[in-house]
């Protein structure tokens, strides 16, 4: 017998029925209710909750402030996501060139759009064979290049001061984005070397160059509002602040799109983009909710040690993997995260940027079936590899190389500051 999680559904595979062939294990695995991966979760979230002692009252009050946590900033986010990429899907730029922009693409797309899932949705249908390499590029940018997972936690740990800490972030992220989202497309040439596309990219003309300019005119325009939010600041206009910020500036590029669009087909883009936020928005706040009753029940915060340096950075690395293996959502991770490592980041004297990027590197591990980025890949990337062990093996796997690589790089750095920082001569009597 083998087990397949297929499109949100747990269903049994090839299990033999005739008497004789009969264990206590297929007729255990054929009274199990074929059941969407929601409701397990929901079930088990419940059930965790009673069994670890939580009141009728507390449970439900956790899980609703789980589910409820982010899904206001995801349907920002998400809805005009969609639609931009229900655009760009219209466009028909899935030419070679087209792949090569969108995976170079990919890592400041997920940075500037604060999520990966809408950095992936938006780019992957002009990916060709490329879609794995905008997914681990756009999951890097997200976690590593500032303003994203940088200044979220950096904001959450509380060392965020006006002494230039956002230029160190902005650099360090991006030394590190190089080599880890390099560590990742070389994952997936060892891995899956064909790319496990289900889309093959057409041959490029000069009409098509021309459609690619256009058809990536709103991520020029998304960029354009992005810096100029970020050297504006605060004008006190509400319309002018919503445009700058990622979210604002998010929904005009997807306006911008639907302009670019064929008025017949942008009702189709708007139905479907409705569609994919409907049900994502359903799988995080489901597995947020699951996530929520898990942590009232486990005090991870008391893996991390308090020492300094490199036992404090694998620390902090460790209770972030332990977080995003149970929320499954890299924000809700890093919600999450922040406020429990604040008092250790502060105690311990470690080197607060070493300590952000550590935290960041750790909400790499692990893209699962609980991530709604797994479900979106998976769909998409990965629709044509029938095993979902192999699906969860080239996301997870890439996923857990492009950490290693970037941890080490954070720790090598880290004894090279101590090494080279002056030290206190003590001199001996006599």
């Amino acid at each position: 017998m083998s087990w397949k999680l297929l499109r949100g559904r747990i269903v049994t595979h090839s299990v033999d029925t005739r008497p004789e062939a009969r264990t206590p294990w297929t007729t255990a695995a054929q009274a199990i209710p074929d059941l969407p991966v929601v409701v397990w979760m929901v079930a088990a979230a419940l059930a965790l909750g009673l069994a670890g002692g939580l009141g009728a009252d507390e449970l439900v009050g956790t899980f609703n402030a789980g589910f409820g946590r982010a899904l206001g900033e995801f349907a920002l986010i998400l809805l005009p996501s969609f639609v931009l990429a229900a655009c760009l899907s219209r466009a028909g730029v899935a030419t070679a060139g087209a792949g090569r922009a969108a995976a170079f693409a990919a890592p400041a797309a997920g940075a500037g759009m604060i999520c990966p899932d809408t950095a992936y949705a938006a780019l992957s249908p002009a990916a060709g064979r490329r879609k794995l390499d905008v997914a681990f590029g756009a999951y890097a940018g997200f976690k590593l290049l500032y303003p994203a997972g940088p200044l979220i936690v950096a904001t959450g740990l509380g060392v965020l001061g006006p002494d230039g800490r956002a230029a160190e972030l902005a650099l360090m992220g991006a030394a590190l984005t190089l080599p880890v989202w390099a560590a990742g497309a070389l994952w997936i040439r060892l891995a899956a070397p064909d790319g496990a596309a289900s889309v093959a990219s057409q041959p490029e003309s000069a009409a098509s160059r021309t459609g690619l300019v256009a058809a990536f005119a709103p991520f020029a325009l998304l960029a354009v509002l992005l810096v100029m939010g970020g050297v504006a600041g605060p004008t006190g206009l509400g319309a002018l602040d919503f445009v700058l910020m990622p979210k604002g500036a998010l929904v005009a590029s997807a306006l911008l799109a639907l302009a670019q669009t064929a008025s017949g087909e942008r009702r189709a883009c708007w139905d479907g983009a409705v569609r994919r936020t409907g049900g994502l928005l359903l799988v995080i706040g489901t597995a947020s909710a699951f996530g929520a009753v898990l942590t009232a029940l486990a005090p991870l915060a008391d893996i991390v040690p308090t020492g300094s340096g490199i036992a404090t950075l694998l620390g902090l690395f460790a209770l972030t993997a332990a977080f995003k293996l149970v929320q499954g959502s890299s924000m809700a991770t890093f919600a999450a995260v922040a406020p429990v490592a604040a008092p250790v980041v502060l105690a311990s004297g470690v080197h607060p940027a070493s300590a952000v990027f550590a935290i960041c590197l750790g909400s790499f591990i692990a893209i699962l079936p609980n991530d709604s980025y797994y479900w979106l890949v998976r769909r998409d990337a990965l629709e044509a590899e029938k095993s979902d062990l192999r699906a969860v093996r080239l996301l997870t796997g890439g996923a857990v190389v492009q950490a290693v690589v970037g941890m080490a790089i954070v720790i090598g750095a880290a004894l090279l500051w101590t090494w080279s920082a002056p030290r206190e001569v003590v001199h001996l009597p006599g």
